[in-house]
């Protein structure tokens, strides 16, 4: 972020009937045998040229991986080769999965997204990813596998606070006895954040905070003073 001063984020969830034309006209894999694999290859093409358009003036590239994962495994091959492209062009990568379950199964997510997972012929690579999103309600001990990963392989845990879709207010914005629930969720990402601080003063825990409550910034920003906020819903959304 200092080098490139920005903290821009490029957001890639491919549409695969909503390609770049750029997309449509590359060659095919050698290896293509069929309408996914095709897919997929041109899915690999759409991103690689938004990221030689856009990557200069961004700093990491946002994956959504659900956007992949649709295309059965050429998609997550898809996924990982994007990820390369991004790294190629110097930028750090997120998945963005929103993952969280019980911590057996936490922990093979994070092994999945930063980590590698044991093997009986030797460990087996993940994604490799700079930092994923992860969903916090399930509580401290469900997260607590996804932020000690993050943290032991130098990458970050981004945890919903306060999202930026027009539902969220339904449930996260609710008055509540002691506060609304992204308050509360602030506090808790502020808790698992404090010993995982690094020489900047930031934690490898942040939070996702939608631009498009802006007047909730200034509150969470206050409850979380060392978190990375990811602060999805600039444009389209109407975040500014």
């Amino acid at each position: 972020m200092v080098e490139r001063r920005s903290q821009v984020v490029l957001g890639l969830d491919p549409d695969p009937a909503a390609l770049w034309p750029v997309a449509l006209s590359g060659p095919a894999r050698a290896e293509a045998t069929g309408i996914a694999e095709l897919t997929a290859a041109a899915v690999v093409r759409h991103g690689r040229a938004a990221i030689e358009a856009t990557g200069p003036a961004c700093v990491a590239v946002k994956l959504q991986l659900a956007c992949y994962e649709r295309l059965g495994a050429p998609g997550w091959q898809a996924l990982t080769e994007t990820a390369d492209v991004a790294r190629e062009h110097g930028l750090l990568v997120i998945a963005d999965g929103k993952r969280g379950d019980v911590p057996v199964t936490a922990r093979a997510y994070a092994q999945a997204l930063v980590g590698t997972t044991a093997g009986p012929y030797g460990p087996v690579w993940g994604l490799r990813a700079d930092a994923f999103t992860a969903n916090p309600l399930l509580g401290s001990d469900a997260l607590e596998p996804l932020t000690s990963a993050a943290a032991a392989a130098g990458a970050g845990c981004l945890c919903l606070v306060r999202t930026s879709n027009p539902g969220a207010a339904e449930l996260q914005d609710v008055p509540a006895p002691e506060r609304p629930l992204h308050e509360r969720l602030a506090r808790l990402v502020d808790e698992l954040g404090r010993d995982c601080v690094g020489a900047s003063g930031l934690s490898s825990v942040g939070a996702v905070v939608g631009a498009t409550r802006p007047e909730t910034l200034a509150v969470l920003r206050e409850l979380m003073p060392r978190a990375i906020l990811l602060l999805p819903g600039v444009g389209a959304q109407g975040g500014t």
